[in-house]
């Protein structure tokens, strides 16, 4: 077939426009990949961007502490590294101060309640301390608290019996001792709140060993770890600087009164005898504070577990133990209303 010379150009000019067409496709779609491999590579890089940035602050929160430690139970160290044999020991001879402190303790509360002649003021705190040393035993921190607040109003009411003798009746009226009491209790209760919910507020990790007998705050807060544990920790001990030694002020500046009181006096049998109706509570206050301060205030050093332990037992055991025993023997009329009370149950012939 023959074809013309311009059939023949315009073949080729067809030819040429089809290679060039073509040409362009495979330099758009060869563009179209390159562009995509980019964008695939700078998403890749970017994930990986933040990943590292995600492990950086996982690893700063978990240095900081703002991660929460999965601690969910505690071990109560006690007296297990104590030696064995001593255990049976120091068994009995806690068992025996628990049941004389319950004992004790109960016997003052049923004859407050059974003698007439003991409902006055004094004797309604005494009933409620004698109260709240029960419940020590069982409710430690809260009753704690409870006490030194009783300890306080016993002080305010030797206050005014001493100072204003003469308004006594009216200022310590028995609606006036209940609404002390009641605010004491209250009070205690309160505070003991306030530092457990701050203790469930904080973050616990590393060890769940507490060296101590008892889930005491003190040793919980050593277990604790994170950012806010600092804040947290100077908060607690606010709390219980502030309620105990507020309670101590107010129970000195009584004294401080009364000293002022008696001294004024001026015979030595009055101010003896006067000074006398104080000396059962101001020996507890002394027992009291002054066994909390061995294991409060005691100086950093090295102290072993079970010197610190026994040291704990001497505010948690020896203060109840030895409060019925002090207003017993120092109490006169208490003594006697016993007296009379057990010749009354078990001798009623003879009375």
């Amino acid at each position: 077939m023959i074809m013309s010379r311009e059939g023949v150009s315009v073949a080729k000019r067809e030819e040429n426009n089809h290679l060039a067409g073509t040409g362009s496709e495979w330099r758009w779609s060869g563009g179209v990949e390159s562009m995509s491999t980019s964008i695939r590579g700078v998403t890749a890089t970017v994930n990986r961007i933040s990943e590292v940035e995600e492990a950086h602050r996982r690893d700063a929160a978990s240095l900081s502490g703002q991660n929460y430690s999965t601690v969910s139970e505690f071990i109560l160290i006690g007296f297990s590294t104590f030696p064995q044999h001593l255990l049976p020991a120091f068994f009995l001879l806690y068992l025996l101060m628990y049941l004389f402190t319950l004992l004790g303790n109960l016997l003052i509360m049923a004859t407050i309640w059974r003698e007439r002649s003991l409902h006055t003021p004094m004797y309604l705190f005494l009933c409620a301390l004698s109260t709240s040393e029960i419940l020590q035993m069982f409710f430690s921190f809260t009753f704690g608290y409870t006490h030194s607040f009783l300890l306080m109003i016993m002080g305010y009411d030797c206050y005014v019996a001493i100072c204003h003798p003469l308004r006594y009746n009216v200022l310590m009226s028995t609606r006036d001792c209940a609404q002390l009491v009641s605010w004491a209790w209250a009070g205690g209760s309160v505070v003991g709140m306030m530092v457990t919910l701050i203790v469930f507020h904080l973050t616990f990790c590393g060890s769940n060993v507490i060296q101590h007998f008892l889930c005491h705050v003190f040793s919980l807060l050593k277990l604790t770890c994170g950012k806010e544990t600092s804040a947290l920790t100077i908060v607690v001990i606010l709390v219980c600087v502030t309620a105990l030694m507020g309670c101590l002020f107010l129970i000195i500046l009584s004294y401080v009164f009364i000293v002022a009181a008696i001294l004024r006096i001026p015979s030595a049998e009055g101010r003896h005898k006067t000074f006398s109706t104080c000396v059962s509570h101001l020996t507890i206050v002394i027992v009291h504070y002054g066994f909390a301060s061995i294991i409060y205030l005691k100086p950093k050093g090295p102290h072993s577990m079970d010197s610190n332990t026994l040291m704990a037992t001497t505010y948690i055991v020896f203060t109840p133990f030895l409060s019925p025993i002090i207003f017993s023997l120092r109490n006169k009329e208490l003594k006697n209303a016993i007296k009379r009370s057990f010749h009354r149950t078990f001798c009623p012939s003879s009375s």
